[in-house]
């Protein structure tokens, strides 16, 4: 063998991880301009989807979800009704985007009074601390303490049934974990060096709070916000389905649910389409989430 043949030989074998890479970095700079995951674009569309059918549904569904067709009444699933009729002929999609209005405010309500009355306690305790964190935390301990789901029950047997008051019933039952929250992140940012800089440049206790502690202590709490808009969601359904959310006939999805199971031997399609938009719209929130609270910055 030549000296130019063996040469050959041991330059040949570098070239083909030298391909190898080649090939592969265009592959890597694809994946980087995409951005986030397929999935999450997925979970993003659907959540997408819910919110315009809570705003138009009038686009998706053009009809009114509150009359019917008795001649029509429980048809199955086709290109007409895609997910079939109900009891008195209603189409049921249309029962469904319509729908999406009173589960998606609630589940806003519920987490915009969670975020708010916890962060208060949680920034009061962290803030102030000894005897007030003690007590307000105690609080916090017996709302923990009790089952969300009683509650939520409890609260709604005081204000009432319906959409409004049911969510009203799920924030309170969130107050506790925002405000467990908050109060760490404040007492955590209360001990950075240049809170304690900030004292030292001549800032009072309101002013720093205002400006270096609340500012930082939030992050946190913005992802657990959108984590419990999908929890929320699923237990204003819940309550729905139980009775004590929206009043029949209005179209919402846990009412949905509990109308048809019933049926659910002849009728699959009055309990499983609507269960499906649950799971997949709480699901879809979730994901989002998810990647809101690994990337939170």
């Amino acid at each position: 063998m030549t000296v130019a043949a063996v040469a050959a030989s041991v330059d040949t074998p570098p070239e083909a991880p030298q391909q190898d890479a080649a090939v592969a970095r265009p592959r890597r700079r694809a994946r980087g301009l995409l951005g986030l995951p397929w999935g999450l674009y997925l979970a993003i569309a659907v959540v997408s989807l819910a919110v315009l059918w809570a705003l138009i549904p009038g686009v998706f569904a053009p009809g009114d979800p509150l009359t019917g067709t008795p001649a029509d009444k429980l048809l199955p699933p086709s290109a007409a009704h895609p997910f079939g009729t109900d009891t008195l002929g209603r189409d049921l999609f249309g029962r469904v985007v319509h729908g999406a209005v009173h589960s998606l405010s609630g589940a806003l309500i519920a987490v915009t009074v969670g975020l708010a009355l916890g962060t208060i306690l949680g920034a009061v305790a962290g803030a102030i601390g000894g005897v007030v964190d003690d007590i307000l935390m105690r609080v916090v301990d017996v709302l923990l303490a009790i089952p969300g789901l009683l509650l939520s029950l409890s609260v709604i047997i005081l204000l009432g049934f319906g959409t409004v008051n049911a969510a009203i019933a799920v924030g309170l039952g969130s107050v506790a974990a925002f405000a467990r929250l908050m109060r760490s992140e404040v007492a955590r940012v209360r001990r950075s060096e240049y809170v304690e800089a900030a004292y030292g440049s001549g800032g009072t206790f309101f002013t720093v709070l205002r400006r270096h502690v609340l500012p930082n202590s939030l992050t946190p709490i913005v992802a657990l916000a959108a984590l419990q808009f999908g929890t929320a969601i699923l237990a204003i359904s819940t309550l729905g389905f139980l009775g004590y959310g929206a009043p029949p006939p209005t179209p919402e999805w846990g009412l949905l649910i509990a109308e048809g199971r019933n049926y659910i031997a002849t009728a699959w399609w009055l309990t499983a389409l609507p269960g499906l938009v649950v799971v997949v719209v709480v699901l879809s929130a979730n994901r989002i989430s998810h990647r809101i609270g690994r990337n939170p910055r």
